[in-house]
């Protein structure tokens, strides 16, 4: 069983979409994916420094984009739907996790995402916020200590590792006095996302992602907020896994947190063999490997690894027909 997962913010690197303008067809599909943006993809995956591509309102829609052009370039014409058996982003992964499953367009997700990052970089802006992983410790000591240090647990990744999110003063609070056995690392992002401090952006993009252009999901979508495949997550006054429940959780999002280690589990309880991770990927798989022992994982960073994810799904996707399940592990 294969599961397609979708990187978020801090995985993107300069120049990172330059070698995938070689292959056919992406320069028109970034031409296409840069208008629903109202920025130059082009120029922030190829020329934009560091500095600029960390900016969130930039950061966002690079990054989606980039997880679109591989898996597109992957494909080779292929529906999702057709080979990809279960897909999860983290955070705002999950715009491109939803055009994986067909909730979202190509466009439609970039276009989404750009407003959501700017409203996003607004809300950072407004305070001196941030964030810090928290690597190692005991899992309920760590969760006691964010709290103590009057921070959010803004992702909670498995793996040993939770990201707390808040005021810099605190999160310096926390550095100077860590939990036993764990260290806390300083993040390059803006501002405490998935805590409070995003509320003023969640407001804002609510009436926005209300009226986007959605369809229900034809591949088994995670949500960030439990882990739960939309199939099985039932709303107030909602049908399972309909199209409106996937935009409301991806807005609550933005002010909630990210629970990727449920997100795991979920991949676990499902039976996932192998993780491929589109660009740009690495963070993600590098999660799997330390919670999801015994799969296979690929993270595509470049053309070079193309061949080698049709060969994973070749191998893994339960829903292709024409394919054998293997449990195959890799370094």
């Amino acid at each position: 069983m294969l599961a397609v997962l979708c990187p978020g913010q801090g995985s993107q690197s300069p120049g990172m979409l330059a070698p995938w303008l070689e292959l056919p067809g992406v320069p028109d599909l970034l031409a296409v994916l840069g208008a629903a943006a109202e920025t130059d993809l082009l120029a922030h995956g190829t020329t934009s420094d560091a500095d600029l591509i960390r900016d969130t309102a930039v950061a966002q829609p690079l990054i989606v984009a980039s997880s679109l052009v591989a898996l597109r370039t992957i494909l080779d014409g292929r529906d999702p739907a057709e080979v990809v058996d279960v897909t999860a982003g983290h955070s705002v992964g999950e715009l491109a996790a939803a055009a994986v499953a067909g909730v979202l367009d190509d466009a439609g997700a970039v276009g989404l995402v750009s407003y959501r990052a700017r409203f996003m970089a607004e809300a950072a802006a407004a305070e001196p916020t941030g964030m810090s992983a928290v690597v190692g410790g005991d899992p309920d000591e760590v969760l006691s200590a964010i709290e103590a240090a009057g921070l959010w647990p803004a992702n909670v990744n498995g793996g040993g590792q939770v990201v707390a999110a808040g005021a810099l003063e605190n999160l310096t609070q926390l550095a100077a006095d860590p939990p036993a056995k764990a260290r806390v690392v300083p993040l390059q992002v803006a501002g405490a996302f998935h805590t409070p401090f995003m509320q003023p952006a969640l407001e804002r993009f609510e009436p926005v992602a209300a009226g986007w252009d959605c369809a229900d999901p034809r591949v088994t979508l995670l949500s960030n907020a439990d882990g739960e495949p939309y199939a099985r997550i039932d709303l107030e006054g909602s049908e399972h896994g309909k199209a409106r429940d996937v935009v409301r959780r991806l807005t609550a999002q933005i002010a909630s947190p990210v629970r990727w280690d449920l997100c795991q589990e979920t991949l676990a309880e499902l039976g996932v063999t192998a993780v491929l991770e589109l660009a740009p990927g690495g963070v993600l798989t590098g999660l799997a490997r330390r919670s999801l022992p015994g799969i296979e994982t690929l993270a595509v960073k470049s053309p070079a690894d193309v061949d080698k994810a049709r060969d994973l799904i070749s191998r893994h996707s339960a829903t292709d027909g024409d394919t054998q399940s293997s449990t195959e592990t890799s370094a």
